[in-house]
């Protein structure tokens, strides 16, 4: 078991699987495609679990996809037949479910679990870059339906201790998630939603208390609605800052990505 306490990352997803297609620009996603290429290299980081938080799974109650070798949901819609025969046969995690069932429980937390849902592409779309080998174990877990803010940040504070066990926490969203304003600003060289990428660089910055009741707060920031009509690409952000406890976080990386600021965070100790 490893003794090295693990960061936890935030990291944008992307856009259905935009890194294994043609896009116009050809360099559209390119920079992100490297970033999450070199992410493991460059935390410096073996983790022995990846434990993923993705936009594109809700349930009534945290749910854990149990299976030992879960196969892949292809949850997107109108790209490329070749894009639903993508593989990423990376193992399943069951004894880890198993764990963490019983620490959410501890914690107050009404749990579930899932033996059948495949891996949907908010996990195995970036994890395909992350990890190309498909060798380190893998555990999914949903958000909750409510999308309340504070439940996401407690969630994450009572997954914490994986981070001393070895277990690399991922949130799986995007810090900008308008679709319908991405695809009216591709030729924009002013981002739309600037601002709320400006308020979320600085508030992962902040002391653990401060950053915790802005992000419980996100709503009433510059604009937040604008930038997410709803939350679910965000809360995964809440759940991987809850999990940092004190550590101070950093904007890993950010682009303008068809018009919009997008950005991958990491929360690790000095």
């Amino acid at each position: 078991m490893s003794t090295q306490v693990m960061p936890t990352v935030f990291l944008p997803h992307g856009a259905g699987p935009c890194f294994f297609m043609e896009w116009e620009p050809a360099d559209t996603w390119q920079r992100m495609e490297t970033w999450l290429r070199e992410l493991l290299p460059t935390l410096g980081v073996k983790p022995r679990a990846l434990l993923v938080i993705s936009a594109h799974w809700e349930e009534p109650v945290f749910t854990l996809n149990i299976q030992p070798a879960p196969g892949l949901l292809y949850d997107y819609y109108g790209f490329p037949a070749h894009t639903y025969q993508l593989q990423w046969p990376a193992p399943g995690a069951p004894e880890l479910a198993t764990q963490v069932t019983a620490m959410l429980h501890d914690s107050g937390f009404a749990v579930a679990t899932d033996n059948q849902r495949g891996l949907d592409h908010g996990v195995f779309v970036p994890l395909k870059l992350v990890c190309p080998q498909a060798d380190i174990p893998v555990l999914q877990l949903s958000l909750r339906a409510d999308m309340d803010a504070a439940a996401h940040i407690a969630l994450g504070q009572a997954l914490a201790p994986l981070r001393e066990q070895g277990v690399l926490i991922i949130g799986s969203g995007m810090s900008f998630h308008n679709i319908s304003l991405m695809r009216a600003n591709l030729a924009k060289s002013n981002p739309t939603g600037q601002v709320f990428d400006e308020w979320l660089a600085e508030v992962v910055t902040l002391p653990e208390v401060e950053r915790n009741q802005a992000l419980t707060d996100w709503q009433q920031a510059p604009g937040a609605r604008l930038a997410h009509p709803d939350a679910e690409h965000l809360l995964p952000l809440h759940v991987v800052a809850g999990a940092a406890g004190v550590d101070v976080g950093v904007v890993a990386f950010r682009e303008v990505v068809m018009g919009v600021p997008l950005a991958g965070y990491v929360f690790s100790r000095p």
